[in-house]
């Protein structure tokens, strides 16, 4: 599923991220870029909802991590509020990462194993361009 998507409704957006699902499998780390209100949170709602999830999925910002059981254990971190690398370390990010299920990370550090990027840019009111690709190879 990689390469340039343009969605025109967070319900399109969502629909994208439910049909990237799909290709996911354990293991696999899914990292989401984008500025606040790009549609992050709305993409991994949609890769929730493809891998079964169906409990409601909501941003983990004073969390961190959510995890949700589906045909893939989904663990959605979120790392706006980490302020440094001590503090990332005690989240539990990296005993999660490559092992059962998939991790989908917002505001991500900058030092991972290889993963998915998923760049998400507002081009208009509605509008956004998802730009999915493989990083850290």
């Amino acid at each position: 599923m990689e390469g340039t998507h343009l969605t025109r409704s967070a319900k399109e957006t969502l629909e994208l991220g439910k049909a990237f699902a799909c290709s996911l499998k354990n293991g696999d780390i899914v990292v989401l870029e984008g500025r606040l209100g790009a549609g992050k949170t709305v993409f991994a709602k949609g890769i929730a909802a493809g891998l079964g999830v169906e409990e409601e999925v909501t941003s983990p910002t004073f969390t961190l991590l959510k995890e949700y059981a589906g045909r893939l254990t989904l663990r959605h971190f979120d790392f706006y509020r980490i302020a440094d690398a001590q503090e990332l370390s005690e989240t539990g990010l990296y005993d999660s990462l490559g092992g059962d299920g998939v991790c989908v990370i917002e505001w991500a550090p900058r030092q991972l194993p290889p993963h998915i990027k998923v760049s998400l840019r507002v081009t208009g009111e509605n509008e956004r361009l998802i730009e999915i690709s493989r990083a850290g190879e």
